[in-house]
């Protein structure tokens, strides 16, 4: 089994990735970082060995043809079966908290397995 991170390059998509690591750790389960932002970049994987050295090398990224970056997640994650998906959540104003952010949204909601939501500094 896999296990599927939401990626951003942002304090919560690191967040993401580093609580990804530590839940892989017990099996050795690759973790799969899939773009969770529009046209953004993904760093290779000489980046994310240098990012996170303890596990970096269970790190692999992966795109879906689809536009929508929570249609590719759910995509993913369903064709590797993935035991998990992981997103990092950005902090919100009390407006803001009434809705998560849409892409985050639609990952819990469309998700075929469990998922983890974590903020920067709680991984």
């Amino acid at each position: 089994m896999s296990i599927v991170v939401a990626y951003a390059d942002t304090p919560p998509g690191h967040a993401a990735v580093a609580a990804a690591l530590v839940e892989s750790a017990r099996e050795s389960e690759p973790v799969v970082l899939v773009p969770a932002v529009r046209g953004a970049a993904v760093p290779d994987s000489d980046e994310l060995a240098r990012r996170w050295p303890a596990g970096g090398d269970r790190l692999t990224v992966e795109r879906a043809d689809l536009g929508d970056p929570a249609d590719a997640v759910v995509q993913v994650a369903q064709r590797l079966d993935a035991r998990l998906v992981v997103l990092g959540l950005r902090e919100r104003t009390p407006v803001g908290k009434l809705v998560f952010g849409s892409t985050a949204q639609r990952i819990l909601l469309e998700a075929t397995c469990p998922v983890l939501a974590v903020k920067p500094g709680q991984a």
